[in-house]
């Protein structure tokens, strides 16, 4: 039986982003499943404000349906998706950035609808909170204050974190460019940033989500790393890869590269979907003849 991917978005993005992968993919004879998270997707807000002309004062203010939306909440959902798919066989379990936080979670809950993890430059936080590793070195170069441009009201009033992605900023577009998408043209990079959503929610979870290797640790996983990725750097990637076998140490990470930023890969997704292919082939990813 062939193995299900199910495909975990990142950050204020959502199960359209992985429409060129599933074509490839399904190309290549192989069936997946993207979800979209609550509160995103079709769940997501988009106020009239967040439209043009906008509106500043209005989208500051205005209120978001993924408020109060919490990693347990995003777990749920996913392990839900994940009892379906199990039933059709093997499941294989692709997150993407901030999606590797939901994935840890459901993981340390159901190893047992889970027959490969595959982390493509995700969070999988192990030895430390996703936001404490933010003061580590491996992400000196990460400047969070550089999307302050782009920030939309208060999140503590809000009680979500809301980007405008439409601004005409030319220092907020660039700090985007130069995080997510780098190595795109202007063009590539607009169209992307068109396709996320401004609200995203708080919570990323405490010490009780992190990599628990009596569950997670049994699950065969793999690193896919992003060379270029100046969001979620190499550095860290690495970091996260050598917490996880220092876990697990007789269930390491399988770890592969690719070339490219943090969303090069979803914009020209044959690379990945080829070696997601061959991750079908490996034992464990799939039922034996």
């Amino acid at each position: 039986m062939q193995p299900t991917f199910v495909l975990v978005h990142g950050a204020f993005a959502n199960s359209f982003s992985f429409s060129p992968l599933q074509s490839e993919l399904g190309l290549l004879g192989h069936r997946s499943v993207a979800v979209d998270l609550p509160g995103h997707g079709f769940q997501a807000t988009f106020t009239r404000a967040y439209q043009s002309p906008q509106d500043p004062e209005g989208l500051a203010t205005a209120p978001g349906s993924i408020k109060g939306v919490t990693l347990a909440d995003n777990a749920a959902h996913l392990i839900a998706i994940l009892e379906r798919a199990k039933q059709n066989g093997p499941v294989i379990l692709v997150a993407h950035s901030r999606g590797g936080v939901t994935v840890t979670a459901a993981a340390n809950a159901r190893p047992d609808l889970i027959d490969r993890i595959v982390y493509v430059s995700a969070w999988c936080p192990v030895n430390l909170e996703v936001n404490d590793y933010y003061a580590e070195p491996e992400m000196a170069t990460v400047d969070p204050a550089a999307f302050a441009p782009a920030l939309a009201g208060n999140p503590a009033e809000l009680g979500l974190l809301r980007i405008n992605f439409r601004t005409g900023d030319p220092d907020a577009l660039a700090a985007l460019k130069g995080a997510f998408f780098a190595d795109g043209t202007d063009e590539q990079f607009l169209t992307f940033l068109n396709t996320f959503q401004p609200d995203e929610n708080l919570d990323a979870g405490g010490s009780a989500d992190r990599a628990q290797a009596a569950t997670w640790g049994r699950i065969p996983k793999t690193y896919i790393r992003l060379a270029h990725d100046t969001s979620l750097p190499l550095a860290l990637q690495d970091r996260l890869i050598r917490e996880g076998n220092e876990l697990t140490p007789d269930n390491p990470y399988d770890v592969r590269t690719l070339e490219g930023s943090h969303l090069k890969w979803l914009v020209a997704p044959a690379p990945a979907a080829r070696i997601l292919a061959d991750l079908a082939t490996l034992p464990g990813s799939s039922a034996p003849a």
